[in-house]
């Protein structure tokens, strides 16, 4: 039998005709209370213990404390705290307006405002790495990582110990020994330092017995004829302007990198630092304070006239003394600005021939520092800091200055096995450590887009 529809609504309940309501307590702004001001929670920060704090309070007691410790039970927390969005999200759908009263006061606050700023540049220079994802990061590159900057350093090891066991005394160098006092084998041994070319005529010079006395009194005529026979004339001319600079310095002008460490060990190691740390400064010293001897050789090098395939050997390049034009200026300008590094790269490029290994190292290491500088101009313009770029530039000009000065007034006093060990350890184990640098930079990018 049907039952009516007046039947139905009469066995309804009377909690089924009202809407349902709450039984539970009304939340209070006082459930969600920081407990460093005792107020609403604002960007709400949660630390590894589990207690939350307005992020300004925390700022305020990292400022005055410079301690990365919980403000209530003391635990240390790890990396650098984040906010607690759901909890902010949360707090700011249940209590609007108070979470906007408390912006106000807090914008209006100069100290919070300055706190806040100067944690966050703490945390910015920090690596945050997550209890769990920082274990990750080094399970997953870590070890790749660490397994290649161990096979470099063995590689610079090998290097660095060969060089000491196979080169000969920097006392035996032509650099320190008159030429007068050659022998032909010598003269040979010079002869042949011009470039490729000059062993064309490597038997000849032997079979005369040309020693040091000797070839101080040769002439483009002689060697002309038979029976030096040297018919080509820049090959003449190329021996006859490094025949100048000997009979000049009564010795041979250095012609790669150990004989200029042998003949200024002291410019040499500054010369190396300066254009690691500072490059600027390194070149501006060059064009003050060494234009003819080195800063002309290197602007040649690194622009050269010639834009052909047929390129001058860089022994052409640094008996070159002629005034850069106005071509080479603009383009050595334009890279000293930008790419202060490439020019390193570029002049260790043309020396692979002389310096097999060692520059590849250099390369290596000016591609590093280049990435390390653009990583460096990439936080100062993230944290909208260009405004501190000038003062930035000031202190590190004095910081070099001081620097440079400190050294010059001791270096009379430092062992030159000192001065060895910073050399070389500036020209083999810097570009290991930078690639170590690259890696953190990196990961420090990728945590900060996550």
């Amino acid at each position: 039998m049907e039952e009516s529809p007046q039947n139905d609504l009469n066995t309804m309940s009377p909690e089924e005709d009202d809407p349902p309501k709450s039984t539970s307590p009304q939340i209070s702004v006082n459930e969600f209370s920081c407990h460093c001001c005792y107020d609403i929670l604002v960007n709400p920060t949660t630390l590894n213990c589990g207690h939350s704090f307005c992020r300004h309070c925390l700022a305020l007691w990292w400022v005055s404390s410079k301690k990365t410790e919980c403000p209530e039970c003391r635990e240390k927390w790890e990396g650098f705290p984040k906010v607690n969005i759901l909890l902010r999200d949360a707090i700011e759908k249940l209590f609007p307006d108070a979470i906007k009263m408390r912006f106000e006061d807090i914008q209006q606050n100069n100290d919070i405002v300055q706190s806040l700023a100067a944690f966050q540049k703490y945390g910015n220079d920090q690596i945050p790495i997550a209890p769990n994802a920082g274990r990750a990061n080094q399970q997953r590159g870590g070890g790749f990582f660490s397994g290649v900057l161990t096979a470099l350093t063995g590689v610079a090891v090998v290097l660095l110990v060969y060089h000491w066991s196979s080169r000969d005394s920097e006392h035996d160098l032509l650099v320190h020994k008159p030429v007068t006092k050659w022998t032909a084998e010598e003269v040979v041994l010079w002869l042949e330092q011009l470039g490729p070319w000059a062993s064309l005529y490597r038997d000849r010079f032997l079979s005369e017995r040309v020693n040091g006395r000797l070839l101080l009194t040769l002439t483009e005529e002689e060697f002309s004829r038979a029976p030096y026979t040297i018919e080509n004339s820049s090959h003449r001319r190329a021996i006859l302007m490094e025949l100048e600079r000997v009979k000049a310095l009564g010795v041979k002008p250095p012609q790669n990198l150990w004989e200029y460490k042998a003949v200024n060990p002291g410019r040499s190691l500054f010369l190396l630092y300066a254009l690691k740390s500072s490059p600027r400064l390194g070149l501006l010293y060059l064009y003050l304070f060494d234009y003819t001897d080195t800063f002309l050789p290197f602007i040649h090098t690194i622009c050269p006239l010639q834009e052909d395939g047929s390129g001058e050997d860089i022994l052409t390049k640094l008996l070159d003394l002629r005034e850069p034009t106005w071509k080479q200026w603009r383009e050595f300008l334009v890279k000293y600005s930008f790419l202060p590094y490439q020019l390193m790269a570029e002049f260790a490029w043309d020396w692979l021939e002389v310096h097999y290994w060692t520059s590849r190292f250099l390369i290596v290491n000016a591609m590093l520092l280049s990435v390390l500088e653009l990583f460096s101009f990439w936080r100062i313009w993230s944290r909208s800091e260009l405004k501190t770029v000038p003062q930035r530039m000031w202190s590190h000009f004095w910081k070099v200055s001081t620097q440079g000065l400190f050294v010059a007034m001791f270096w009379p006093l430092i062992p030159q096995f000192v001065c060895n060990c910073l050399f070389y350890w500036a020209l083999y184990f810097n570009p290991i450590i930078n690639i170590d640098l690259v890696v953190k930079e990196v990961r420090r990018l990728e945590t900060q887009v996550l």
